[in-house]
């Protein structure tokens, strides 16, 4: 890698890009002089930026190195204007295992004399790099041109060398930080950064020095993507030159999300089986933890619980209640829970009654209706959004036991009652309440009331008969056939 450029460009392995607008030119003033203002003597490699427009470039390439052990690349450079204006920029780039160019790694455009700059570049077994000098014109006269490349089989001395970079795997929405070791010093002035391929660059966070001979510099990748995942390298600029690191891989994982919701198996009043159904997911494995979320659909109540089988029963639930359950699933690292998964809508079954009604008692008592109230209720005791309430009354008629049933829909008042009508008068009621839902039912105590006496019907005209004598009528005759009380008085 090494050229002085004494002898043909090719003798050092050395050779011109065939993706660029114009090649180097390789000057060799001692044998070939030129008048050229600002033209340096000597032998170099130099591009004419005379006549050129702006954004022009020109590639040369040095040979692939495969160095192990720790070097440094030297070399000269040197950049003269003709008008005052800066001819055009030198950047320096260092492309690995023949892959993407990247960006520079050093560059500079200021006008100078010969000067020297430094590449301390840590590349590792098996992989190579090769350096690439570039020169971009400014649409300006001038000169730019480097000499005397040495490849040096020991470290810089004015810029640190970094130890291997190690890859880093991160959960998507995490910092991925980076750790970038080095040996040799570093300064307030020095410029530290890591430098990604195709992807942002990352800011210095923080850095720890150890010692004159050793320092750690940390980066973080801020809330990182799958678009940060890439190669990133260490990167150090100093006064005498650039430290560049190995490439080590961002690995952005996301975290695993259930494509289907979980499936129901079966359903109780206070239970659900679920199937998880997660074996088909978005995002990256493995999955390390899978968990139960459900919250009611009405209201804010919820709950995770952790599962350790591909079926679960979530138990503890409340009767007649819709419940939205999905699955969470976790892969390794911070931040490796993913969204839950589609939700299952279901709702739990009734269950039955807690009690009967309770403290049925008369509100009012007439010859023909009877008014009852009860104690109210709610679905701490109906245990179901379903339900209905009946009253439920029996009584003799005719020789005959009547029964019969009337729906109540006075159930949500907080003074429940109840009309029964059409009833006998002086007669004897008994009356319940009886509870009622999907799963069952449950009676209140049976109440039993008489109802008031009201007029009798008629004497009937064919029962009245009578005999007459000198000084008396008698007369005799049946009983009304409905006395709704107790006759205690007849007028002829």
């Amino acid at each position: 890698g090494c050229c002085t450029f004494d002898e043909p460009l090719s003798s050092c392995g050395y050779s011109q890009s065939d993706d660029d607008d114009l090649n180097w030119d390789q000057v060799n003033t001692p044998i070939k002089p030129s008048s050229g203002q600002g033209m340096p003597s000597g032998s170099f490699m130099l591009v004419n930026t005379s006549g050129r427009f702006a954004g022009q470039k020109a590639h040369i390439l040095m040979p692939h190195l495969k160095e192990n052990d720790t070097h440094c690349i030297d070399f000269h450079y040197y950049v003269s204007s003709k008008s005052g204006s800066s001819p055009g920029t030198l950047n320096i780039y260092v492309k690995v295992n023949d892959g993407p160019i990247g960006n520079p790694v050093w560059n500079t455009s200021i006008t100078a004399t010969w000067n020297r700059a430094e590449l301390a570049i840590s590349t590792f077994w098996p992989n190579f790099y090769q350096v690439v000098f570039e020169v971009v014109t400014s649409g300006h006269p001038g000169y730019v041109a480097i000499d005397e490349v040495k490849v040096l089989g020991h470290p810089c001395t004015k810029t640190p060398h970094f130890l291997r970079l190690q890859s880093v795997e991160v959960n998507a929405g995490q910092f991925a930080t980076f750790q970038c070791t080095a040996n040799g010093g570093t300064d307030s002035s020095d410029r530290l950064w890591l430098q990604g391929i195709y992807v942002r660059d990352a800011p210095l966070k923080d850095i720890k020095v150890f010692n004159a001979r050793r320092f750690v510099a940390l980066f973080s990748v801020v809330n990182a993507t799958k678009r940060d995942a890439g190669n990133y390298r260490c990167m150090i600029r100093t006064e005498g030159g650039v430290g560049v690191s190995n490439y080590a891989e961002l690995i952005v994982k996301e975290p695993p999300v259930p494509i289907a919701p979980p499936q129901l198996s079966s359903v109780g009043a206070t239970y659900l089986w679920i199937q998880l159904n997660a074996n088909s997911i978005n995002g990256d494995g493995p999955i390390i933890q899978r968990e139960v979320e459900y919250r009611t659909s009405s209201g804010s109540w919820y709950d995770i619980q952790p599962v350790d089988s591909t079926s679960y029963k979530i138990g503890h639930l409340d009767p007649d209640t819709e419940y939205e359950i999905s699955v969470l699933l976790t892969r390794p690292g911070e931040g490796g829970t993913g969204s839950p998964g589609p939700a299952l809508k279901t709702r739990t079954k009734c269950a039955d009654p807690m009690r009967g009604p309770r403290k049925l008692e008369v509100v009012e008592i007439k010859s023909r209706q009877i008014t009852v109230c009860w104690e109210p209720f709610g679905y701490n005791v109906t245990r179901c959004h379903r339900y209905n309430l009946t009253v439920h009354y029996r009584y003799q008629a005719g020789g005959q036991e009547q029964v019969r049933e009337e729906v109540s829909w006075d159930t949500e008042s907080s003074h429940p009652q109840h009309t029964i009508t059409n009833l006998s008068p002086y007669t004897n009621v008994s009356i319940k309440l009886v509870l009622m839902n999907p799963e069952g039912r449950k009676e209140s105590q049976e109440l039993v009331v008489q109802t008031d006496e009201d007029v009798p019907s008629a004497v009937p005209l064919e029962s009245i008969q009578g005999s007459t004598f000198e000084e008396k009528i008698f007369l005799q005759w049946r009983e009304p056939a409905q006395t709704y009380g107790v006759i205690t008085l007849y007028e002829v």
